[in-house]
Formats: C-alpha cells, sequence, structure tokens
C-alpha cells in the first residue's frame, strides 16, 4: 500500500495527463464529442478527487481512483476506435490512462 505522501505525488501526476489531455482536446478541431465529453469528466473529477486524496481515507480513495479509470478507459476505447483523433491527442489520453491505471494498481 502506498504512503499518503506517495498518493499524493501519483495522483499529482494523475492530475497533469488528465489536465494535459483536456487541453489538447480543446485545441483539437475534430476531437470526437464523446472523447471531449469523457476528458471533460475527467477534468472536472479531479477537483472532487483532490479533496478524497486529502482525506486519507483508503476506501474513498480506492473507489475514486477506480471510477476515474472507468472514465479513463472509455477516453482511451474511443480513441482506439474513431478515425478522427489526432495523434498528439490519442497520446495524452493513453498517457493519461496509464497514469491512473498505474495508480490503480498500486491501490489494490
Amino acid at each position: 500500500m502506498l504512503q499518503a505522501n506517495e498518493i499524493q505525488q501519483r495522483f499529482s501526476r494523475v492530475e497533469q495527463a488528465i489536465g494535459q489531455a483536456a487541453q489538447t482536446s480543446q485545441s483539437e478541431i475534430n476531437t470526437p464529442p464523446q472523447l471531449k465529453d469523457c476528458i471533460q469528466k475527467l477534468d472536472r473529477q479531479t477537483s472532487l478527487a483532490k479533496e478524497v486524496m486529502q482525506s486519507g481515507d483508503q476506501s474513498r480513495i480506492r473507489q475514486c481512483v477506480d471510477d476515474l479509470e472507468m472514465l479513463g478507459d472509455e477516453a482511451k476505447r474511443v480513441c482506439g476506435t474513431s478515425a478522427q483523433v489526432a495523434p498528439r491527442l490519442k497520446e495524452a489520453v493513453i498517457r493519461m490512462h496509464d497514469e491512473l491505471s498505474d495508480l490503480k494498481h498500486q491501490l489494490h
């Protein structure tokens, strides 16, 4: 199990990856609406997740990361099925998903 400061550091990397994906999705003209929606949800959820991370409640933290990773899975799935996704957006989504997935596996 990760220590509280390690969780905070890992979550900071997740936040950065989500922020990068959100910024990239906004700057790309042909971002599929479903992908844009997924990334916006993730971006909004990070504010709530930050509070959960600071709570120290391991159960809530795991559930929160699980929820974020499900949205990350959806974003990655949309990237894989849409030919319209720009390569740099695809890279940002994959990085975001990898960070979420890695954190999830370290928490479980």
